[in-house]
């Protein structure tokens, strides 16, 4: 579902009553409406491009979620539609809903698929194949920017060999680290072909011999490793910022495994040295209390917090 000019079209008297929060909170969120909004409609729109544009739409689109089981991010949206759902009433609902806000539904961009036919949304296609397996990968629109990025900067002649495996780096690391969660092998996704490329490109550099431009395409292309379909679904209506320490410390104890998973249970989700919750705000780290660390004796791991590992061992190297 798409809705049309969304960051241009949302009414700020429905922002404003929907929002709970100090006065003073209120009246900066009034402020940044106000900035920039086109003279010709100033009750609507926020402003193009602002960092806290997101955020308002988030406030006028809240509820919206509830009309049908779906999946928003600001202002893109997933519906799922059973058989017996009677679509054009749900849009319905939907379109009553963003009129209150000053919004409308996108004819032309909204559609109807089957989840076998695979759609697209946030950069990923998503698809349940033939034998009823769910299936994600990038989409096609946002492998191909990202080829056209990395293609730009191998081909530029501008640059020298080292400069641009430094400019690579974080475009190839960040895009890798967005689909971690995807189907990310075969030559195209796993990008064999693009490294292949920038190999053959470094290696034309008159400076830069077979074993330095492989060096330097492995800085370029650094590895980072995937888990397709491994992310753990959030429970209803959960917030991070609701409190419940022990259900984030649960759902971020899935995304290890082993004895760190082990240890975990056993102490609560707590960090067995400074006793709080093990959220997702800090690395989780295994200590072998005897410093030995061949024995992997339940009774000998504690699983901390990365800052406390750190704290842990200063404390023995300042007593030596």
């Amino acid at each position: 579902l798409d809705i049309e000019k969304c960051f241009d079209r949302i009414n700020h008297k429905a922002i404003m009553t929907n929002v709970i929060a100090p006065q003073q909170i209120k009246t900066g969120l009034w402020r940044c409406l106000k900035a920039g909004v086109s003279p010709e409609f100033p009750e609507q729109g926020s402003p193009q491009g602002g960092v806290v544009s997101p955020l308002l739409a988030n406030i006028a689109l809240n509820g919206i979620e509830d009309i049908h089981p779906s999946v928003r991010y600001a202002d893109d949206m997933v519906l799922f539609l059973k058989p017996k759902d009677n679509a054009e009433k749900i849009l319905e609902r939907i379109q009553q809903f963003l009129a209150k806000r000053g919004m409308n539904i996108s004819v032309e961009k909204t559609k109807i698929t089957r989840a076998t036919a695979g759609f697209d949304f946030l950069g990923w296609h998503f698809k349940v194949q033939e034998n009823g397996k769910f299936r994600c990968t990038p989409s096609e629109e946002n492998y191909e920017k990202f080829r056209k990025k990395v293609k730009a900067i191998v081909n530029n002649s501008a640059l020298a060999t080292t400069a641009k495996a430094k400019k690579l780096s974080p475009i190839i690391r960040g895009w890798r680290n967005y689909h971690r969660y995807c189907k990310m092998d075969g030559s195209r996704f796993s990008l064999w072909y693009l490294g292949h490329d920038a190999y053959k490109r470094f290696k034309s550099d008159k400076n830069k011999g077979k074993d330095e431009a492989k060096e330097l395409v492995n800085q370029a292309f650094p590895a980072v490793p995937y888990s397709e379909n491994k992310f753990v679904m959030i429970k209803g209506t959960k917030s991070p910022y609701d409190g419940d320490l022990l259900y984030w410390s649960k759902r971020n104890s899935k995304l290890y495994d082993g004895e760190t998973a082990k240890t975990l249970r056993r102490q609560g989700y707590k960090c067995g040295h400074c006793g709080h919750y093990l959220d997702n705000k800090q690395k989780v780290e295994l200590h072998h209390i005897d410093g030995n660390h061949d024995n992997w004796k339940p009774k000998n791991l504690l699983a901390v917090h990365e800052s406390c590992h750190d704290y842990i061992h200063m404390g023995k190297r300042s007593k030596a």
